[in-house]
C-alpha cells in the first residue's frame, strides 16, 4: 500500500510531538518515563528510516540504530527491575537520591 510522503512526515513529526509531551509531563512512574522514552526511540527509527529512504542509502546502519536501542531497552527494565526489588515500587519521588 502505497502512502503519501507528506502524511508520513507529519506523522512521524505528531510522534516525536506527544513522545515528547509524555516524557516531559508523565514523571511520576519510571516505568511510563521509559515507555516514552522507548516512543522517542521509536520515533527516530521512523525519522532515520525515511531520512535514508530519501537518499537511497544502505540500511545496514538502521540495523546498528535497533541493536543499541534493544541494549537501552534492556538496561532500562534491568534499572527498573532492581528499583522495584530494592524500593517496592517505581515511584520517581519515592526515592532518596543519597541512598544511591
Amino acid at each position: 500500500m502505497y502512502f503519501n510522503s507528506n502524511f508520513m512526515e507529519y506523522t512521524v513529526i505528531t510522534m516525536f510531538i506527544i513522545s515528547m509531551f509524555t516524557f516531559c509531563l508523565v514523571f511520576k512512574h519510571l516505568l511510563m518515563t521509559l515507555l516514552s522514552m522507548e516512543f522517542l526511540v521509536l520515533t527516530n527509527f521512523f525519522l532515520f528510516f525515511m531520512f535514508l529512504d530519501n537518499y537511497g542509502c544502505g540500511f545496514y546502519i538502521i540495523m546498528l540504530f535497533l541493536t543499541f536501542s534493544v541494549c537501552e531497552a534492556c538496561l532500562g527494565l534491568a534499572i527498573l527491575v532492581s528499583l522495584i526489588r530494592c524500593h517496592g515500587n517505581d515511584m520517581i519521588m519515592s526515592l532518596n537520591p543519597l541512598l544511591w
